[in-house]
């Protein structure tokens, strides 16, 4: 029998997943975006983010498990949450609103909530903390790449 701290966190990554690839259509105004030389090909995307959130997701349950009182557990809530809220925001922006130049504005934000998991967990579980050290460089080389698109195809609105 899984555990609830299993099914939510890996719930909450099947959702990220989910609704983030609805958010993300491939169609011709992106194709048609020019990019810069070290943009990875399309298909490398969804694994990507189904290892990075596979990783994330087992962070979650590592640091839930060794919280040692509820106030710990409730800085694990409120550290991957505000993270999915910013993870959730980058792809409509970028891509539903077509609004590069948003998203990288976004993205910032995305990228600190990212580093407040690092730090925020370290004291929590060491462990937990260094399995968000891969999303960390994913989106860091992600928001140079919106920065790159930004920088070669404005202006956006």
């Amino acid at each position: 029998m899984l555990s609830t701290p299993v099914l939510v966190a890996a719930g909450g990554a099947i959702a990220l997943g989910v609704v983030g690839g609805l958010m993300t259509p491939i169609g011709p105004w992106y194709a048609n975006l020019r990019k810069p030389g070290l943009q990875p090909p399309n298909w490398l995307f969804g694994p990507a983010w189904t290892v990075i959130l596979g990783l994330a997701a087992w962070s979650a349950v590592t640091a839930w498990n060794a919280a040692a009182d509820d106030a710990a557990r409730a800085s694990v809530v409120i550290l991957f949450g505000t993270n999915a809220l910013f993870h959730l925001l980058w792809s409509p922006l970028f891509f539903r609103l077509r609004r590069p130049d948003w998203a990288l504005i976004e993205v910032v934000f995305l990228w600190g909530s990212l580093v407040a998991l690092v730090v925020g967990l370290r004291p929590i579980s060491e462990f937990a903390s260094w399995l968000i050290v891969p999303y960390l460089a994913w989106v860091s080389f992600a928001a140079w790449l919106n920065w790159a698109i930004v920088r070669l195809n404005r202006p956006f609105g």
